[in-house]
């Protein structure tokens, strides 16, 4: 299975689980308007001493705890190469090549949201640094660079600059 098929699996469990919510929420409040329906004496019952019913509390339904919270989403690492994630009780492995396509779909996704990244580094953020990354280059007529590194964990990291950038970056490289 893919990842794309993976990925439409969790989302299906997702709205299983989410319309099962719904379907028992509008059962639960059915569920009560029968028990106070059914509180009410029947003609041809007699009423209960001081003219009213005991409220039979079976006829109540109790509401499973958590039903309206929303589903989390559960990462573990069964193995060195691969994570499982579970979301509403439907899990998936991945394997590196599915971690890898995550990680590219995510970013991709990621990229095109509103807010923007953080422009600064926020304090004690985590990072696994790749030393003297595989990168490769190409120039546009425009006079852009493309500059592409190999993170170990991200995989292919593309960047555009500028001629400025360029500039700027050659800069801070060889600062002492």
């Amino acid at each position: 299975m893919n990842l794309q098929d993976q990925l439409g699996a969790l989302e299906s469990s997702l709205d299983t689980l989410l319309q099962t919510a719904a379907a028992s929420d509008r059962s639960s409040v059915e569920s009560n308007e029968t028990v106070v329906a059914s509180n009410q004496p029947s003609p041809d019952e007699p009423p209960a001493l001081g003219g009213a019913r005991e409220p039979d509390d079976s006829a109540a339904p109790a509401e499973p705890p958590g039903l309206n919270e929303p589903p989390t989403l559960v990462v573990s690492r069964p193995e060195r190469d691969a994570i499982e994630m579970t979301i509403a009780g439907k899990t998936v492995k991945l394997s590196p090549e599915g971690v890898s396509e995550l990680i590219e779909e995510l970013s991709n996704v990621r990229a095109s949201m509103s807010p923007e990244q953080p422009a600064g580094i926020a304090p004690g953020w985590r990072f696994a640094a790749t030393k003297d990354p595989v990168m490769a280059t190409q120039k546009y007529p425009n006079g852009d660079r493309l500059l592409i590194l190999r993170h170990s964990g991200h995989g292919w990291v593309p960047f555009s600059f500028s001629p400025n950038m360029v500039i700027e970056l050659y800069a801070m490289l060889t600062k002492k």
